[in-house]
C-alpha cells in the first residue's frame, strides 16, 4: 500500500515511520532540502514554511515529548533549545532509517480524488521538483504540513493602523531583537511567542508593552519541587483528581494551582473569565520583568494613531515606534480541494482532529492539527499509529452520522471547558486524548494487568508522569525497553541538572511526593467529614 507523506517535520518523520512499522511503502515529500519542519530554523523566512526565533525553547520536557520508542539522551537539558530538539529529530531519523523515504525539495502541488476513489479510496497527487511537474497514484494520503505557515494578520481588527506611521509586522517575521533596540515596542496578543518576543525586546528596548483583552494563565517551566511542569501536571493522578472533582471544586483547584507562585490579577494577567480554563502561556522571565518595570500589560487595543495608540478603558495616547502583531496563523491546505477538508473560521471538521469526517473511503488523514496542553511528538506518533492500521483495514472508523456527532459534541464541551470558541484554537487533554487514540489500537496500558504483572511499574505508570512509553507496553508496537525508559526517567531528567551533588543529598522520588500528598489529601477529606 503506498502513502504519500506531505511534510518531513514532526509529524511527517512519525507519520513515515509508521508506515514502515506497519508494512506500508511511504513516499514523504518535503518541499525544502532538510527534515525538522518549525524546528529548523534558517536565518531567512521561506514561503510555505514555518519560521521560528533562534531562542525559541520547548514548552514541554524532553520526557514527555519523546516518541514512545526513542528516549532522549540523557545528557540533553530537560527543556530543548530548537537546535537540540532538531538534533533528537536527526537521530530519530537515522536510527529509523527514514531519510530514503523523503523526496527534498518536492512541494506537493495537488492532491485529487482519483476517478474510481469511490471503490478504490486512491489518489491522484501532482508534485513539483526543479521546476518539473510529476504525477503519482498513491493508495491513502498522511498530511503532516502543520498550521504555522500562514500568518493570519487581521489588520481589519485594528482601526487606525492605515494610519500608523510606525513600523509593524507578524510575529513569523521576528528573528532577532535588534530591531527593537532603544524603540517604544508594543507587542499585540499574549500567546507563547507574544511572551518570548516581549521578554527578549525588553532587553534592548526603550519600553515595552503587551496588549491583551482576555488575559492569559502563565505557568513557568519550573514547576512543583522545581520539577517540569508537564512531568507533575500531566500525572494519571492528577488527571483524576481534575477531571472527577466536581466542575466548581476543578476550576478552583485550578485557579489556586496557577496562582501559587504569583497572583495574577496583581500583574494585569487575570484572564476575563477567571472560572474557565484558559490556555496557558509559558515563561519564566515575565512576572520579574513586570515587577522591575521593563514590561507593562494593558487592555486590547482600541484604535491606533500617527505615532501612538489607545487602548480600551485607557483614555490617554501611548507613543508606539513598532508594533509586533502576534496574532496566529491560519489553517490552510492549499493543495487539498475544499471538499475534502473545507477549513471555516480556523476549524476543519475531522473525528479526533485526524479524518475528514465525510470521506467515504478513509484513506486521508490530517496530523498535528492540534494544540495539546502537553507536548506535540507523542500526540502526532500515536495519531500516526492509529491512522496506520486504519489504512491497512486493522482498525475500523464509526458511520459517519456518529463522527459528526462526536465532533459536534467535542465543539460544545470544547467552549465550555476552555473558555475558548472552538473556531478560535484546537486544544484537547493531553492525556484523555492520548489515552483514547491508544485504545483504539490496543496500546492503552491496563493498570490492572500492570498491577498483577509488575507492582512497581504500575505504581510509577499511574503516580508519575504519563510519559510516552506508556503506550509501548502493550498491543501493537510494544516495545521491550519501554518498562526500562519508564523506570529510569527521572534519571534521564535530573541527569543534566545534578551536575553538582551535595555529600547529603535527597533521592525522594516525585512521583512519592505526588503519593504522599494524595494520601494527605485523602486524610484530610475523610476526618473532614467526621
Amino acid at each position: 500500500m503506498r502513502v504519500a507523506v506531505v511534510g518531513a517535520g514532526v509529524s511527517g518523520l512519525t507519520a513515515t515511520k509508521c508506515c514502515l512499522d506497519e508494512g506500508l511503502e511511504p513516499t514523504c515529500f518535503e518541499q525544502s532540502q532538510d527534515i525538522g519542519g518549525l524546528w529548523r530554523y534558517t536565518e531567512h523566512i521561506e514561503a510555505g514554511r514555518p519560521s521560528l526565533y533562534p531562542s525559541v525553547i520547548s514548552n514541554t520536557s524532553k520526557e514527555m515529548s519523546a516518541f514512545s520508542d526513542f528516549p532522549y539522551p540523557e545528557d540533553f537539558p530537560v527543556f530543548l533549545p530548537n537546535a537540540r530538539l532538531l538534533d533528537y529529530l536527526r537521530r530519530y531519523a537515522k536510527h529509523f532509517s527514514l531519510q530514503e523515504h523523503i523526496r527534498f525539495g518536492t512541494t506537493v502541488i495537488s492532491i485529487r480524488k482519483h476517478p474510481d476513489f469511490a471503490t478504490t479510496g486512491q489518489w491522484d497527487v501532482v508534485t513539483e521538483a526543479d521546476g518539473k511537474q510529476t504525477s503519482h497514484i498513491f493508495d491513502a494520503i498522511m498530511v503532516c504540513s502543520g498550521n504555522f505557515s500562514e500568518p493570519s494578520l487581521p489588520l481589519h481588527c485594528f482601526p487606525g493602523i492605515e494610519l500608523f506611521q510606525g513600523q509593524y509586522f507578524h510575529s513569523r517575521q521576528y528573528k532577532h531583537p535588534d530591531v527593537f533596540h532603544g524603540k517604544r515596542v508594543l507587542v499585540v496578543g499574549m500567546g507563547n511567542s507574544g511572551v518570548d518576543i516581549a521578554v527578549e525586546a525588553s532587553r534592548v528596548a526603550a519600553k515595552v508593552t503587551i496588549s491583551t483583552g482576555r488575559g492569559a494563565w502563565l505557568l513557568s517551566r519550573v514547576f512543583d519541587h522545581g520539577y517540569p511542569w508537564d512531568m507533575v501536571f500531566n500525572t494519571r493522578l492528577m488527571n483524576l483528581i481534575r477531571n472527577n472533582l466536581p466542575g466548581i471544586l476543578s476550576r478552583s483547584f485550578i485557579n489556586y494551582k496557577v496562582n501559587q507562585r504569583f497572583n495574577h490579577e496583581n500583574y494585569g494577567l487575570q484572564p476575563e473569565n477567571s472560572c474557565r480554563v484558559r490556555e496557558p502561556v509559558l515563561n519564566d522571565d515575565l512576572p520579574s520583568y513586570i515587577l522591575t518595570g521593563r514590561i507593562t500589560i494593558k487592555p486590547g487595543v482600541k484604535e491606533f494613531k500617527v505615532n501612538s495608540v489607545v487602548f480600551h478603558n485607557c483614555p490617554e495616547e501611548e507613543p508606539i515606534d513598532i508594533v509586533v502583531f502576534c496574532t496566529g496563523y491560519k489553517v490552510s491546505f492549499p493543495f487539498l480541494e475544499e471538499e475534502v477538508v473545507k477549513v471555516e473560521n480556523k476549524h476543519a471538521s475531522l473525528y479526533e482532529y485526524v479524518f475528514p469526517t465525510h470521506l467515504h473511503r478513509p484513506t486521508l488523514a490530517i496530523l498535528g492539527l492540534i494544540k495539546p496542553l502537553g507536548g506535540i511528538m507523542p500526540v502526532t506518533e500515536i495519531q500516526a499509529r492509529w491512522v496506520t492500521r486504519v489504512f491497512k483495514g486493522l482498525c475500523q472508523l464509526p458511520p459517519q452520522s456518529v463522527m459528526e456527532k462526536e465532533v459536534y459534541e467535542k465543539s460544545k464541551n470544547q467552549v465550555k471547558w476552555f473558555g475558548l470558541t472552538y473556531d478560535e484554537v484546537l486544544k484537547i487533554d493531553w492525556l484523555v486524548y492520548m489515552d483514547k487514540i491508544a485504545s483504539f489500537i490496543g496500546a492503552k496500558p491496563s493498570m490492572l494487568s500492570l498491577l498483577l504483572k509488575d507492582p512497581q511499574l504500575a505504581l510509577t505508570v499511574f503516580f508519575g508522569p504519563c510519559s510516552p512509553y506508556q503506550y509501548r507496553l502493550q498491543g501493537p508496537g510494544c516495545w521491550e525497553g519501554a518498562c526500562q525508559a519508564i523506570l529510569t526517567q527521572w534519571d534521564r531528567t535530573l541527569k543534566p541538572t545534578r551536575t553538582r551533588v551535595p555529600a547529603r543529598s535527597s533521592s525522594l522520588c516525585p512521583s512519592l511526593l505526588t503519593m504522599m500528598g494524595f494520601l494527605l489529601l485523602l486524610a484530610a477529606l475523610f476526618f473532614g467529614f467526621q
